[in-house]
């Protein structure tokens, strides 16, 4: 996926869930729309380098949406996250398209936004994809951006207490049970988690489904998005290489 010019500044706050103030290289202080409902624990960091898209539709009421941010890591090096959840269905709906999720590749037909059955009285759910084929059949593919990299150096989802999320994996874990090929997806958007596992010290709940329904024939996955940059300006980013997935992971962080 490619992104239009963005526009590099500093991260100054963000507030209001909905809203960061930066400051442009060329020192103008904006108002951007920060396009993430999370906490965002260990990517708000104010001070560290971000890439804004500007919009010139006069219908916004901010010209302003925080794409990126550069976080430093262990090793003295910086680490592009993105901070735009919106953008991972796109990402990812391009890779199984180009059949770069080897494990989900050979489909023939992708539907976005499918409805599918769920719960006793049979109420409707929304996943993100189904993939589909004459000879394999359906794949129900739900996906979730991973942007928490903890202190100990690894990945985690969610970033908070997930309900929504919790839901979803009740879902994939019944299709499961009826026959279907049910996927969770973890879309890492951050370059320097090497690895994901469930973040049972914020959302134990999320962390006990998750091992549960993996056992009952969902499929867990991770792959890492990869930002492609010239001239040191993000211009791209796309779904790359595999990550593993420890569902058992111990977690050792100091909680804020």
């Amino acid at each position: 996926m490619d992104y239009p010019a963005l526009v590099p500044g500093t991260l100054l706050r963000r507030y209001k869930r909905f809203l960061a103030d930066v400051r442009l290289d060329d020192g103008r202080e904006v108002v951007a729309h920060c396009p993430n409902t999370g906490s965002m624990r260990a990517v708000n960091v104010p001070g560290c380098r971000v890439w804004l898209s500007p919009s010139d539709n006069p219908a916004r009421k901010l010209a302003w949406t925080w794409e990126l941010i550069a976080l430093p890591q262990s090793d003295d090096s910086w680490a592009l996250a993105s901070v735009q959840t919106g953008r991972a269905n796109r990402i990812v709906e391009e890779a199984l398209r180009e059949g770069r999720v080897p494990a989900l590749a050979g489909y023939s037909a992708l539907r976005r936004e499918v409805k599918v059955a769920h719960g006793a009285g049979e109420k409707a759910a929304r996943l993100d994809f189904r993939l589909d084929d004459p000879a394999r059949g359906s794949a129900f593919v739900e996906v979730k951006q991973v942007t928490l990299k903890e202190t100990d150096g690894h990945g985690y989802f969610p970033d908070a207490v997930s309900e929504r999320g919790r839901k979803h994996l009740e879902v994939l874990a019944e299709l499961a049970a009826r026959g279907q090929r049910a996927v969770l997806l973890f879309c890492v958007a951050h370059e320097g988690i090497p690895d994901v596992a469930p973040a049972a010290h914020l959302d134990p709940a999320y962390a006990a489904t998750l091992r549960d329904v993996a056992g009952r024939g969902v499929e867990v996955l991770a792959h890492r998005c990869e930002v492609m940059r010239r001239e040191g300006v993000p211009v791209a980013i796309r779904l790359g290489r595999r990550l593993p997935v420890l569902l058992e992971r111990r977690v050792d962080v100091a909680l804020d």
